[in-house]
């Protein structure tokens, strides 16, 4: 498999990032909360999804994508989101729902968006299918060759909206790319008691279109089907479904007591790290070394400091604007 230097560390990067990102919003969540779970307090109240662990099914597709691509998310979005390299700063202040946010802070985390880079996400499951369809649509009437990415958990394929937008999709030949992230559970139920096919790729045959499935959150298997899927979507070769298989270190969202969870399971998957494996598969394989990896991540941590220092010191919208920018 051909793959550049320049691709080789952009996937470092972004993992990294994504990780150092997540590990900080995780602390910073609890902030206030503590010692007694209060869902409504702290720094950033309400509910919160973090993706730890899933960073392969992110930076193996985007590496291949450009800005004018168009990305849309669930409810689990910041893995997609640092991927699709969204401003960090502005959205990160819409996390902690500050007026310099994406959306003024008026979204939340659940719903950034970033027109820059063609990204959004919804906290509806399954919904953002319908706009990427629609979006690949637009870019084929409009004679470009920009590709639409959807990702969805494993769930979500069980979704009226999953087929009715690929029927169309495959109908109409669209450059529609659907990630399935299968993490094991959609919240608390095991991926086997919900779904009757073994993997959702296995769909693509009813759409007569392209299924790939990635094992193990093989970061290298998924820039490998990424690559084609992406290439036949701008040849106009119609949409592909690609599910990973991925690890969902902490729970379906921040406070999640997560019972169902046999006992030595993330231990167990944190065992299998994508960041640590790929950092030290770049090192003995591809001769990048271990000074520019800290390079990197010193850089990273750089950034990332940034934008939660940003989001801190920026106000919170007037009271006032509470009925502005409200679409009905």
């Amino acid at each position: 498999m051909s793959i550049s230097n320049e691709e080789l560390r952009w996937m470092y990067e972004h993992m990294y990032k994504i990780r150092y990102y997540e590990d900080k919003l995780e602390e910073v969540y609890m902030e206030g909360k503590q010692p007694v779970f209060n869902i409504g307090a702290g720094t950033v109240p309400g509910e919160m999804h973090l993706s730890t662990g899933q960073e392969p099914a992110a930076v193996g597709i985007s590496v291949h994508l450009r800005k004018d691509d168009i990305v849309t998310s669930p409810h689990r979005p910041h893995h997609h989101a640092i991927a699709k390299d969204v401003d960090l700063k502005r959205m990160t202040a819409e996390i902690f729902g500050k007026k310099t946010g994406l959306s003024k802070g008026k979204g939340g985390h659940m719903h950034l968006f970033d027109p820059e880079v063609h990204f959004s996400c919804s906290g509806i499951v399954g919904a953002g299918m319908p706009h990427a369809v629609g979006a690949a649509l637009a870019a084929k009437k409009r004679g470009k060759d920009s590709v639409a990415v959807a990702y969805i958990g494993e769930g979500a394929a069980n979704q009226g909206s999953f087929h009715e937008s690929l029927n169309l999709a495959a109908l109409w030949d669209l450059p529609v790319i659907v990630v399935v992230e299968n993490n094991k559970y959609g919240i608390s139920v095991p991926r086997d008691n919900s779904t009757a096919v073994p993997s959702n790729d296995l769909r693509a045959g009813a759409y007569g279109i392209e299924g790939h499935y990635v094992e193990g959150n093989d970061l290298m298997e998924m820039y490998r089907v990424s690559k084609q899927a992406v290439e036949r979507g701008r040849r106009g070769e119609g949409p592909s479904i690609i599910e990973i298989e991925t690890y969902r270190y902490l729970g379906h969202f921040q406070g999640d007591a997560e019972q169902y969870r046999p006992e030595d399971e993330v231990k167990e998957l944190r065992a299998k790290d994508q960041v640590n494996i790929y950092r030290d598969m770049i090192i003995k394989e591809y001769e990048v070394s271990e000074n520019e990896l800290a390079e990197i991540e010193g850089k990273v941590r750089e950034e990332v400091d940034a934008a939660y220092q940003f989001a801190r010191d920026s106000e919170y919208p007037d009271e006032s604007e509470a009925l502005e920018d409200v679409f009905v």
